[in-house]
């Protein structure tokens, strides 16, 4: 960000800031996502950065107040980019879609989310922002929230077997502990066990109070 800043590339730089709010809300820092996010606005607000901030937004708060902030920025969206594909059939489902799980409506989620399938394996990427298979991990959590988990193992197992698309993404990583907590769900110990250590051996060397660690840790235990 700063050497982006160096050169007078505020929207590079906004980039980076609104892809570490995306990565702090997935990994459980509410208080970090709102401060990476405070910083990515204060910097420029392309599609990108827009996006990134309203779906780091709707991971992190499930309150009314926020959901109205997110949908007012996701509606600017809407009406900025009428016309573009990415904004319409990957980035409005994804957000559109952690609100309806945020309130519960689980079903809701799945459906607005198959307007993003014939498009989710592109890489909707710019240089300071990787984007790719985000409706596919929320579809999967939406599948997991419904208890369905047969269908969220299918959609974790996805983003496992595209690393050449997700590359370095947080989801590439989170896919596994989710993958895990979908074998558990299922009732079946010795895949989610599995796929727990592989999560756990992934992040060893992991900061040890990360909320998402600490919790993969937690369930892990319970499995012993």
């Amino acid at each position: 960000m700063a050497s982006a800043l160096k050169e007078g590339e505020k929207e590079t730089a906004s980039g980076y800031e609104a892809a570490a709010a995306l990565r702090e809300a997935l990994f459980g820092n509410p208080a970090e996502t709102k401060q990476r996010a405070s910083a990515a606005l204060a910097l420029a607000t392309p599609r990108d950065v827009e996006y990134g901030i309203a779906l780091a937004s709707a991971l992190t708060d499930t309150g009314k107040h926020f959901q109205a902030q997110i949908t007012k920025r996701i509606d600017d969206l809407a009406r900025r980019f009428p016309e573009d594909t990415v904004v319409q059939f990957n980035y409005l489902p994804a957000v559109n879609a952690v609100l309806q799980i945020n309130n519960g409506n689980f079903a809701k989620a799945i459906e607005i989310l198959e307007a993003a399938r014939p498009y989710e394996l592109g890489s909707p990427s710019n240089i300071s922002m990787s984007l790719s298979m985000y409706p596919v991990y929320v579809r999967g959590l939406a599948y997991l929230s419904a208890k369905q988990g047969t269908q969220a193992v299918a959609e974790f197992q996805k983003i496992l077997t595209h690393r050449g698309i997700v590359q370095t993404e947080p989801i590439g990583s989170l896919a596994q502990l989710a993958l895990a907590r979908a074998y558990t769900l299922q009732g079946d110990a010795v895949k989610a066990k599995a796929a727990y250590r592989d999560f756990l051996a992934l992040w060893k060397d992991a900061d040890h109070d990360i909320p998402i660690l600490k919790q993969a840790k937690a369930e892990y235990a319970k499995l012993e």
